[in-house]
């Protein structure tokens, strides 16, 4: 980066070496060499200044003269002229003869009021106008109050010693170039290399050291580095636009590098921090590790893209404005009647957008519920921007638009705490009452012996005859969070009442005829024999207990 840098720069020069370094352009007609100064237009007023002010022509106590020096005290106006022409050249500010007015009776119409003043540019240098002053035109009082401000702001970090000590080192010319210019110029070529190597070396060994030593190598390497590279050469940019104005390079040259560097900043800047957003990802994606809600991790990805379109945005907005000096107060204003029309075209996708975001705010469902809602029935995959993606039972995939989403209602069994299991064992008729309340106690154990079911509640009760068997109500809940470990449980649940009713012999009844007929004595009837003592029954109850139950323990 700093090689291209340097390059452009050398390139720049070469065409510079032909070139003057004035500051007016469009062939000014000379001004004559008279004791008074011509202050009676802009157009006069400005080729006195800057006339008296070149390096072969120089004059400036006559220079000084076009300054308005009412309300300063003790100050040195020959200085301060030198100090505006400089805050000039610094900026880049080319004046253009033949776009300044010749009327001495001139008003400028651009604001609110007609006013008696002329500006050179009001974007770069908006405090540096003329103004009438009686008959003469002056650069304003001001203008000169601002002029010690805007050399330090042109010529920061005390640079602008610079302009005095380097042209003692000499004035002769070569190659179109001052001595002085040159020694300058090598000094930054040097300073720019050693920044380079130094940064280089502070990025690719101390960094990586560091990251290496506290663990982080894969963290930095990926992520930190980039930041800290785009980072140098930042501050390769911003050495160069501190160091260069002091060389006051030919004007319509550096006019364009003041364009250049002031682009390449705030675009430098845009990387950062566009690179900046996937550190905050990995942090982010951390967090939402450590959250039981699997819908964080979902969100994450549609964090870094929001940032980095937003970050994108910003920084071409800051390009526009600082780097190429474009006014964006109209782009934004065409973009926000845009906006409204695009707004209107695409109600749905605006809605599904900021349907996504109540589905982030208000958590109705987690990634891997089961959800339901009309022909919605399946289990959540993914969330995006403008649809959600359900895995139905049938293994195919459904893309929901999240508006749809936001505004129906939805039964999510992935909140349930509890699931239920409900169901009816049919007993036959020629159970014993004796042996279905022993039947119905060891199921109640079965269910407290279970790891997952609820405890303090369930219901199991002899509650119906029907038609062709007695009903025993089994209504219980597994606490399990997923429906596989739900039929799991169930499973477990159901084996356990089998080896239960084999152990006591009941027989579960199912729609059937029975024909009776007269029982003769040789031969043993169908119907099977009961004890018609209790104790038999409960004998049998702790036998299974002691069997089945106590391999749960």
């Amino acid at each position: 980066m700093s090689r291209k840098i340097i390059a452009t720069l050398s390139f720049l020069l070469l065409l510079s070496l032909q070139l003057q370094a004035q500051l007016i352009r469009d062939n000014a007609t000379s001004i004559s060499d008279t004791n008074r100064p011509n202050l009676s237009t802009p157009y006069h007023t400005t080729l006195t200044f800057f006339y008296n002010l070149e390096d072969n022509n120089f004059f400036p106590e006559k220079a000084a003269s076009t300054l308005d020096l009412s309300g300063q005290q003790d100050e040195d106006a020959t200085k301060l002229s030198i100090k505006l022409k400089q805050v000039f050249e610094g900026q880049g500010i080319i004046i253009r003869a033949s776009q300044i007015p010749r009327l001495a009776d001139y008003q400028d119409t651009t604001g609110l009021t007609n006013e008696d003043i002329y500006y050179f540019d009001r974007d770069k240098l908006p405090g540096v106008f003329l103004e009438k002053v009686g008959a003469e035109w002056k650069f304003s009082s001001f203008t000169v109050s601002q002029i010690d401000e805007l050399h330090k702001k042109t010529y920061p970090y005390g640079t602008d010693r610079l302009l005095n000590l380097l042209p003692k080192i000499g004035n002769d010319k070569y190659l179109g170039l001052y001595s002085w210019q040159l020694v300058g110029l090598f000094f930054i070529i040097f300073l720019v290399f050693v920044s380079h190597f130094i940064l280089t070396f502070l990025i690719d060994k101390v960094l990586v050291y560091l990251f290496r030593k506290f663990n982080y190598q894969q963290i930095g390497e990926n992520y930190l580095l980039p930041v800290a590279k785009v980072v140098s050469y930042f501050l390769i940019a911003q050495i160069l636009s501190i160091l260069l104005p002091v060389l006051q390079l030919p004007v319509e040259i550096w006019s364009w590098m003041v364009v250049i560097l002031r682009t390449i900043k705030p675009l430098l800047l845009t990387l950062i921090f566009y690179k900046l957003v996937n550190v905050l990802a990995v942090y982010f994606a951390r967090l939402a590790t450590k959250t039981e809600s699997t819908l964080d991790d979902q969100l994450v990805p549609l964090l870094r893209k929001t940032l980095k379109a937003f970050v994108i945005i910003i920084g071409t907005l800051f390009i526009l404005r600082d780097g190429l000096n474009l006014d964006i107060i109209p782009f934004l204003t065409g973009l926000s009647i845009g906006g409204v029309a695009i707004a209107l075209a695409a109600q749905d996708t605006i809605k599904n957008f900021f349907g996504s975001i109540m589905i982030f705010i208000d958590k109705p469902f987690q990634v891997g519920d089961w959800i339901t809602s009309g022909d919605i029935d399946g289990t959540v995959e993914e969330v995006g921007f403008r649809s959600t993606r359900i895995r139905t039972f049938r293994n195919s995939v459904m893309y929901v638009p999240n508006g749809k989403i936001a505004d129906a209602i939805l039964d999510n069994h992935g909140l349930r705490k509890y699931r239920r299991f409900y169901t009816t064992l049919t007993v036959t008729y020629d159970t014993p009452p004796q042996l279905i309340d022993e039947f119905v106690k060891g199921l109640k154990e079965i269910v407290l012996a279970h790891p997952d079911t609820r405890k303090d509640y369930f219901n199991i009760f002899f509650n119906n005859l029907s038609s062709y068997s007695q009903d025993v109500m089994f209504y219980i809940f597994f606490e399990v969070p997923t429906w596989p470990e739900e039929l799991k449980a169930r499973h477990e649940i159901l084996i356990q009442i089998v080896k239960l009713a084999n152990s006591l012999g009941v027989r579960f009844a199912f729609p059937t005829q029975t024909l009776h007929m007269e029982s003769f004595p040789e031969k043993k009837g169908l119907i099977p024999t009961y004890p018609s003592e209790q104790s038999e029954y409960q004998k049998k109850l702790s036998a299974f207990l002691a069997s089945e139950l106590s391999k749960k323990e």
